[in-house]
């Protein structure tokens, strides 16, 4: 977005406020992310004098967004948990899981999710298809266990995230090994591993704190059942979790093969739910009709993806982030190695917005001049530029935390920005330490 003039032709880092007053917003109690989100879209047109009578168009435009797509996917993988619920598929999974694997305790539960969302992220290359594909197999299990939506929310985006910073061909890898001329096992080695084994700890320790501040106030929006003898499957609800197993597999395998984007989800979920539904004896219009039903249930979220295009478009076309780069600019020209790799850091956790790859493209073309002139090791700049672009998400709400909130049926931002906080405390020493022994 072009950059524009403000209101009052006041600073350039005035464009802040409106993700300044989001975030303080979110921690309010009795508020709906909704109306947060939307109130800061109209402060931020009002700073860079957008008409507000033209605001419908912009949000028009915003439908065809990157966001809204993520949005949509998410909606969709609450469609196939209530036709994996209606099917019986979920129910027998739970049992399948619990029977044979053993997951029966809060901590295996935690890890177990954490485990499954790493592998299948690994796997996709997109931490929100995934994890919109493995929400409606998870959510009953952990739900038995007494896991709240807010715990399973830490879980899928902090373990979940990781599974791009693993993958030999997931976009930040590949973007990563372009910019420094290392191959995928230094990658891996100087920076994918070391900032994901970080991530899982601070993820598995936040994630049992969060689970002891909000049990029993917050809970799935699924029955739980209390039995009194063994279950049975039936014949129809084994075949339809054979189907379901099969064609998940299969397509997994493929979009894997192929490379699939985000995108391919959709396609997985739509027909995953077809064929698991007519497995189980379900009639066309009755699998369509579960399909909505669940998406219902998230259409709010849909709403504030819509929103969130323009809300961080106008903190952009601001010229905030390029003004908070020109004051710390100066603490970084004359800096040795392990305060130009923090501050870089910094700057792209907090300074530049937008599609992660993105950002790590522009903070080389920066800064890597700078890279040159202080000797920065490339394997320290591989870690700075991963956790430049990649952590931006979990510094305030975006994409990806809302999406992983979403899938978890959770509306707790609290719990989310301390996870974000303590990665970002937690990867900031690490790159403290990297920059001392490299």
């Amino acid at each position: 977005m072009e950059v524009k003039e403000l209101l009052f032709n006041l600073p350039p880092i005035i464009g802040l406020l409106p993700l300044i007053i989001y975030i303080i917003l979110s921690f309010k109690k009795n508020t709906h992310p909704v109306v947060n989100v939307f109130v800061c879209v109209l402060l931020g047109a009002v700073i860079v004098k957008q008409p507000i009578l033209k605001l419908g168009a912009v949000i028009s435009d915003a439908l065809g967004s990157f966001m809204a797509l993520i949005g949509f996917i998410i909606i969709l993988g609450s469609g196939l948990g209530e036709v994996l619920n209606k099917a019986g598929v979920a129910e027998n999974l739970v049992h399948i899981l619990m029977d044979k694997i053993g997951i029966n305790t809060e901590r295996k539960a935690i890890i177990g999710t954490m485990i499954t969302s790493v592998l299948l992220v690994t796997l996709l290359g997109t931490m929100a298809g995934a994890n919109a594909i493995i929400a409606p197999i998870v959510i009953p299990l952990i739900a038995t266990m007494g896991i709240t939506p807010s715990t399973l929310a830490v879980i899928f985006q902090g373990a979940g995230q990781t599974g791009l910073f693993i993958g030999p061909f997931s976009p930040p890898m590949v973007t990563l090994m372009e910019l420094t001329g290392l191959s995928y096992g230094k990658i891996l080695l100087y920076a994918g591993l070391p900032v994901s084994v970080c991530m899982w700890v601070v993820t598995y320790f936040i994630a049992r704190h969060t689970q002891k501040q909000t049990f029993g106030k917050y809970e799935f929006d699924i029955e739980v059942k209390e039995e009194d003898e063994k279950y049975v499957a039936t014949t129809e609800e084994k075949r339809a979790t054979t189907v379901f197993l099969f064609t998940f597999l299969v397509l997994i395998i493929y979009g894997v093969a192929v490379k699939s984007g985000a995108s391919y989800a959709i396609f997985i979920m739509i027909t995953v739910a077809i064929f698991t539904g007519l497995a189980a004896g379900m009639k066309i219009g009755e699998i369509v009709d579960s399909m909505f039903e669940g998406m219902s249930k998230l259409i709010w979220l849909f709403a504030m993806f819509i929103l969130f295009e323009p809300f961080l478009m106008f903190v952009e076309g601001s010229g905030a982030f390029d003004a908070l780069f020109d004051i710390l600019q100066p603490l970084i020209v004359n800096s040795g190695q392990t305060v130009f790799a923090l501050l870089t850091s910094l700057i792209g956790i907090f300074g530049i917005n937008g599609a992660a790859v993105a950002q790590a493209m522009l903070m080389d073309s920066l800064f890597s001049n700078m890279v040159s002139e202080l000797g920065v090791h490339m394997g320290l700049w591989a870690a700075v530029l991963l956790i430049g672009s990649q952590i931006t998400s979990f510094a305030y709400p975006g994409g990806d935390m809302l999406g992983a909130m979403g899938l978890a049926q959770s509306k707790d931002v609290k719990s989310m920005l301390k996870l974000g906080y303590s990665i970002i405390f937690t990867l900031l020493i690490i790159i403290i330490i990297l920059s001392i022994i490299l």
